[in-house]
């Protein structure tokens, strides 16, 4: 079956709209990053951010990731793909369109997994903006590897009782709403992936501690329940309802692995696509830089070491936005086909450690072409340069990914004692295979 890329002319229009939307409406409001922080400041982002978001909803545009029977527009990956690479160009274009991380995939988790009634309370509010989500499952022990989560919750009587420790619990200081990677049941007896569950926890409910949002290299300066921020929770003694399991008790116990694959599978698609929207942003400044800076007795362009950046940086694009398209034509099928998104899971995992490479490598060509000034807060690139760095750690480090490829490659092949293309041992096989047609005596000369 061929891949197919292409949408229809309506489609492409909008994508259209959108550039020049982001571009003229949306990144001008990143040059005012310290007003923000100023007392009152979120409240005037707010202010301006609301009309935008208005006209968002009026281009049919809004919380795109969805099926309409479920509050969204019904989109594909690919599709969404494509938005998500315009989007990328600036970090405020996902939330005035309805779809910024983790809101977007919590929504989605929801709307596979949660029940009506969990769809009623948490899912259709978080489609219309009205409050912040976030999903809590990394914990300081347990890296990479998420079978040995910690942070249980026991059944006692009418209510799940949670006890445990998570940080980078994105936007937990700002949310409403708390969804938690739980041990509700003994891996030696269900095995390790049927021993989690998704829990529903207000973060107002008594136990829920936020320490702290922890700083990172993409904020160093972030504070405490500003947006944006990672938490650290304790969890002590946190009571919810047995029907908060998403999904529901009976069907929901033990589901935690399940679902969270079927979240982070299109977040990884949407992830890599805005990383390309970055890339294209910094690739732009290079070449502007290219044509205009005056070196040695002509300009940067005609130096063949920046030439040779200029096309490494295209071919990586190229390569990562193909990979992800790709991936996302497949996930379409498989959803059109009623199957899981595992069954994509070598193609999410490639995207997710090129486009990380792709996008650290143009920004950080970007910077040494514009020598100091790229060094500087005078341009973007040095968040940029920030913020990149963090790709190759979330939704699973770089090696994690690389290993699942590597294993799925090999499935496809087994051992051999003497290699399969052992020229000696093949020249044999045909001799034998074409006996009647050889004159052997002359071959065995």
């Amino acid at each position: 079956m061929a891949w197919d890329f292409q949408t229809e002319p309506e489609f492409e229009a909008k994508l259209e709209w959108m550039r020049s939307f982001v571009r003229n409406e949306i990144m001008p409001l990143e040059t005012l990053d310290d007003q923000w922080r100023e007392p009152g400041g979120w409240d005037r982002f707010a202010a301006i951010t609301a009309p935008l978001k208005e006209e968002v909803k009026r281009q049919g545009l809004w919380a795109a990731h969805l099926p309409p029977d479920m509050g969204g527009l019904g989109f594909g990956q690919v599709k969404l793909g494509l938005m998500h690479e315009i989007l990328g160009a600036c970090a405020y274009a996902p939330a005035i369109f309805g779809n910024q991380a983790p809101d977007s995939g919590n929504a989605e988790l929801l709307a596979v997994g949660g029940t009506p009634e969990q769809k009623a309370q948490w899912m259709q509010p978080l489609l219309d903006g009205k409050f912040r989500s976030c999903f809590s499952m990394t914990e300081p022990g347990a890296g990479a590897d998420p079978t040995r989560l910690t942070t249980r919750a026991e059944l006692d009587g009418d209510e799940w009782v949670i006890n445990g420790h998570k940080w980078f619990s994105s936007n937990a200081s700002i949310a409403e709403l708390l969804i938690v990677m739980c041990r509700t049941g003994d891996p030696a007896e269900v095995g390790p992936y049927k021993a989690f569950s998704m829990i529903l926890v207000p973060r107002h409910t008594p136990g829920v501690n936020i320490l702290r949002d922890v700083p990172t290299m993409s904020h160093p300066d972030h504070r405490t329940g500003e947006p944006g921020g990672h938490a650290e929770i304790l969890y002590e003694n946190v009571r919810v309802p047995k029907d908060n399991i998403v999904g529901g008790y009976e069907a929901g116990l033990g589901q935690g692995f399940a679902l969270a694959q079927k979240r982070l599978g299109p977040g990884r698609i949407h992830h890599a696509m805005r990383w390309l929207g970055q890339s294209q942003r910094a690739f732009d400044m290079l070449c502007e830089r290219a044509l205009t800076r005056h070196v040695s007795g002509g300009v940067l362009s005609d130096k063949q070491m920046i030439q040779d950046w200029i096309a490494e940086s295209y071919a990586e694009m190229q390569a990562a936005r193909l990979l992800t398209l790709q991936a996302a034509w497949k996930m379409d099928q498989l959803h059109a086909a009623g199957r899981h998104y595992s069954d994509a899971r070598t193609e999410i995992a490639v995207i997710k450690f090129w486009g990380a490479k792709a996008l650290y490598n143009v920004i950080d060509r970007a910077i040494q072409i514009h020598g100091s000034l790229g060094y500087t807060t005078d341009l973007p690139l040095e968040a940029m340069y920030r913020n990149a760095r963090a790709a190759r750690i979330y939704d699973g480090p770089d090696e994690v990914h690389k290993v699942t490829v590597a294993r799925q490659m090999l499935k496809r092949y087994k051992e051999s004692e003497v290699p399969t293309e052992h020229v000696p041992t093949r020249r044999r096989a045909a001799i034998e295979k074409f006996a009647d047609y050889l004159d052997l005596a002359a071959l065995n000369s």
